[in-house]
Parts: C-alpha cells; structure tokens; sequence
C-alpha cells in the first residue's frame, strides 16, 4: 500500500505512519517541517493554511490511502482533497464525536443528528465541532463513498500532545495526596492513539466508508482504574484522594480541564463516554487494555525527560499545585 500521510510527525498522525512502516508500506509524509519526519518515509513540506500555493509539493504523484487528522480551517482539508480525488484511492479523516449536535444521548450511533452551519468552505474562525464537520463534508464531496470519517472521542497514548495523561501521569509520581475526581467507578470511553491507526489503516485497506464512532466501549475502564494505574506505574507513594463532584465544582474546579479526561455525570459525561460504538468494533476495531497504554505512556514521557510536547492551539491542562494544595486542605478541616 502506498500512504500518504497529511501530518504525520506527531500523536495520532505519528502513529499512523509508524503503523504503515511496521507493515512495510510506502509512507510519504507530508508537513511543515516543523518536526523530524520519521525514519523510513519520504518526506514532503508545505503549509496548507497559505491554501492552493501550499499544496505545490502535492502536485505529482499517486497514493492508495490519504490519511488526514486535520483539526483546523475546513477549507484545507477541501483543497487537499480536491486536488487528490483522482490521484488516491481512499481518504480517512480522523473526526471527531464533537460532530454530533449537543446533547448527545448515551447510546447514539452514526446517524444521530450533526451540528448545523458546518462548510467545506470555512476558514479557522469556526467551532472545533464545526471545523470537525466541516472537514468531513469536504471529504465527502471529493471522494464520495472513497472517504471514511473516524468520529474519536478522547485518545490517549504516548505521543499525546494535549496533556491530559502525560498531567495524570507526572502528578502521581510527584507523589503525597492527589486530588481524585470521583466516583472512582465512573465508567470512560477513550481510544489509545495505536489502536485508532491500526483500525484506520485496515479499514481503509478494506475500502470502508462512511461514518464510525471510534473508541472503546462504554466502561472499557474507569477513572478510579486509570488513577490507580498511574501510580502504580509510576512506583510512586501517591495517595489518591477520592473527592465529590459536587465538591470540586463548588470549589471552582473545571472538569476535562483542571482535571483532564474527568466529567461528571450527566449530559456531557454522556457525550463523550457513553457513545455506541457497535459499528466500528464490528469491523475489526479492538483496544488494548489501559494497563498497558498508561505504562507506554509513562515510558515515553521518562524517555523524554518527564515533559510531554504540547500542541500551541491548545491551552495547557491540569490542576495547578496551589490550587490542589488549598482544595486538599479545606477537604481536611472539619
């Protein structure tokens, strides 16, 4: 198979090209240059968001499989696009749940209803939601039913660039207490970057199309199993402090954010962990146990000298140490 990979060099993109190289097929990268492409793929440079000029380096060439994780001004996921549809066989484009209108019920499928106002055509001063939909329009108008649309929710693994594990993870090994989102049998949903490329590259190889909500089943663990394998990964002395919801929003606590991948029950913990994903397990997708994505994790981050890269659109997360230290304290006076 030859791939052509838009991105490529970080997190989910990364892991889709390291996943092709495993399989010794014909990568070629295409990015801005901004970081290593990786060892075995032929490496092309430019900058979609300057628009057709950008996509020079793309103007020759044929490729089995596109895929695209593009989160940005829909409009450059059209242009590249347009210009490949008689070029490359397939299109993949990692989407997002965010798609679906809110509230999302717990149990929706493919066919719920999308946010309205999406367009191929918009620029960067959109919603991530309409960004997201965008894209997939765009994909669908160039290649029909040769495009796939993998809608993730949260991902997770080594090489995130968001924050959300690598800040679990370098919290528990601080050690002492630590300030635990509860209840710690809240049931997540979530998909390890690898696995997510392995069901893109498959599915793609299969000439799927159309939508898939892609990540683990509702429950595939839990916020209290994650924590507790963060620190026993870790080999740290961290005291997990199981906290009330009610009593971290009253303390100004903000879920997903001060304490990445927690939300407490209701419409938005729906939204994103209770999302039916039937569709996609049926065609092949599996995830591997969250033991072994939160050791993974935490190997890379030691590889790196215990500091994650983090992506400059998106803010920083986690709980700030004085901040935890004043909450921990009024949990600790009668």
């Amino acid at each position: 198979m030859r791939l052509l990979m838009l991105g490529g060099t970080e997190f989910v993109g990364r892991a889709v090209t390291d996943a092709s190289l495993a399989r010794g097929w014909e990568v070629t990268v295409f990015h801005r240059g901004r970081h290593a492409a990786p060892a075995g793929a032929r490496a092309l440079t430019g900058d979609r968001t300057t628009g057709e000029a950008g996509l020079a380096a793309l103007a020759d060439g044929t490729w089995d499989l596109v895929v695209d994780t593009w989160s940005g001004a829909p409009s450059a996921v059209r242009d590249a696009a347009r210009l490949l549809a008689g070029r490359a066989g397939h299109f993949s484009y990692v989407s997002s749940r965010s798609v679906y209108a809110y509230p999302t019920p717990a149990g929706l499928k493919e066919d719920g209803p999308v946010v309205t106002g999406a367009s191929p055509d918009a620029g960067e001063d959109v919603s991530y939601a309409l960004a997201k939909r965008g894209g997939e329009l765009a994909a669908l108008d160039a290649f029909g039913d040769r495009a796939l649309l993998a809608r993730a929710g949260l991902i997770l693994g080594p090489g995130e660039n968001i924050g959300r594990l690598p800040w679990w993870l370098t919290r528990t090994a601080r050690g002492g207490p630590v300030i635990a989102p509860g209840p710690p049998d809240a049931r997540l949903q979530y998909i390890d970057a690898r696995d997510l490329a392995d069901w893109l590259l498959n599915a793609a190889a299969d000439g799927l199309g159309g939508a898939y909500n892609t990540v683990s089943r509702p429950g595939h663990t839990t916020m209290g199993e994650l924590l507790d394998t963060c620190v026993r990964v870790t080999g740290s002395r961290a005291r997990l402090r199981w906290t009330d919801p009610e009593a971290l929003l009253a303390a100004g606590v903000e879920p997903w954010t001060d304490l990445p991948v927690w939300l407490p029950a209701g419409e938005l913990h729906d939204s994103l962990h209770q999302g039916d994903v039937t569709k996609a397990h049926a065609t092949g997708l599996r995830c591997r146990p969250v033991g072994e994505t939160v050791a993974d994790t935490w190997a890379w981050l030691c590889e790196r000298g215990g500091t994650a890269p983090q992506r400059p659109d998106r803010p920083a997360v986690g709980l700030d140490a004085r901040t935890e230290a004043k909450l921990l304290s009024s949990l600790d006076t009668p």
